[in-house]
């Protein structure tokens, strides 16, 4: 855990609520991720999909589709979020995602990681030691944690979800377009045109 899991700004002005200007797609893939996750519960790995628009999907896949239930017109103008599950433990996720790229037919990429964060002003009290440092922020009073749900696409939209398990429960799930600019970024370097070499998604 690195010193910016620990303390992230942009979670001051989190409960502003929703953006009005979002991309419709991304935002629907974005909130099915978060609810399918928060499903599960918490203390979950770091998680990792791919979003397809559901149209090309149909027309390519079309038994895949149907088995997904994809095969319906309405689904025109959408993104089918498949997860990717082979993803190593080991490491963070935002570690992996500096180094990944997506091909061309992944229209966007959203990432789901599980975080403590602390008030500002709490990170000039942590420990050098990184062990030290997460002993320090999760036995600090005003420790949150939270579930971050990024989402970008190739077109440039971005969209986040943030969850607090001090508040668990749908309602009171906060929306906006930069919610947490470094995990967004992260995402977006994943879908910047590379090599087919450097391109290990």
């Amino acid at each position: 855990m690195s010193d910016d899991d620990l303390s992230d700004p942009a979670l001051d002005t989190a409960l502003v609520g929703d953006d009005l200007d979002t991309d419709p797609a991304l935002a629907a893939a974005v909130l099915e991720i978060e609810g399918h996750v928060a499903g599960a519960g918490w203390d979950q790995p770091g998680r990792l999909y791919a979003l397809v628009e559901t149209a090309r999907l149909v027309e390519r896949e079309p038994s895949l589709a149907v088995q997904a239930g994809l095969a319906d017109a309405s689904a025109d103008g959408s993104l089918t979020p498949i997860e990717q599950d082979q993803l190593p433990q080991e490491r963070p996720l935002e570690e992996m995602l500096a180094e990944m790229a997506w091909p061309a037919e992944v229209a966007g990429c959203v990432a789901v990681v599980e975080r403590l964060v602390l008030p500002p002003g709490a990170d000039d009290e942590l420990p050098a030691d990184p062990e030290d440092a997460e002993a320090f922020a999760r036995s600090h009073p005003d420790r949150q944690e939270v579930r971050m749900v990024a989402g970008v696409t190739r077109a440039g939209a971005t969209y986040c979800a943030l969850r607090l398990r001090a508040h668990d429960d749908d309602t009171s799930v906060v929306t906006g377009s930069d919610l947490v600019p470094g995990l967004v970024e992260l995402v977006r370097s994943t879908l910047d045109d590379r090599t087919d070499e450097e391109q290990a998604p």
